[in-house]
């Protein structure tokens, strides 16, 4: 079993950076890859930004690329989500995410992750 637990979730204004940390426990070492999910209010939630735990490839979605920058410490087992220039469609509640099985480009859908976090909400405001 692995534990997701996320921090550094706020309130910020449109333009503005957040950065998000998730930290593991338990059976890391089972942890092929691990990303971020977001959900808005009435929305599905969808795929952020994801990263292979032990080579280190990020992958984005359209959405976040080139504002966001996903990054691991694996020494503390931790998985950073470095937001920038945040706008107001960005308000969600941020998920992270870890996947055992070793596909790479990582998956879309959440239900191809094995282990979630309780989520913490990024609000922008515009």
């Amino acid at each position: 079993q692995v534990q997701l637990v996320e921090s550094g979730g706020g309130l910020v204004q449109a333009g503005g950076s957040l950065r998000l940390s998730c930290a593991a426990s338990g059976r890391t070492s089972s942890m092929y890859a691990m990303g971020w999910f977001r959900q808005a209010p009435g929305k599905g939630r969808e795929f952020v930004a994801g990263i292979r735990r032990i080579l280190g490839n990020t992958y984005y979605a359209d959405s976040v690329k080139d504002r966001f920058t996903i990054s691991r410490d694996n020494a503390k087992d931790t998985v950073n989500l470095q937001m920038n220039s945040l706008k107001p469609e960005d308000t969600a509640v941020y998920y992270c995410a870890a996947r055992t099985f070793t596909t790479w480009p990582p998956p879309l859908a959440p239900s191809e992750y094995d282990y979630w976090g309780q989520g913490t909400q990024v609000t922008v405001s515009s």
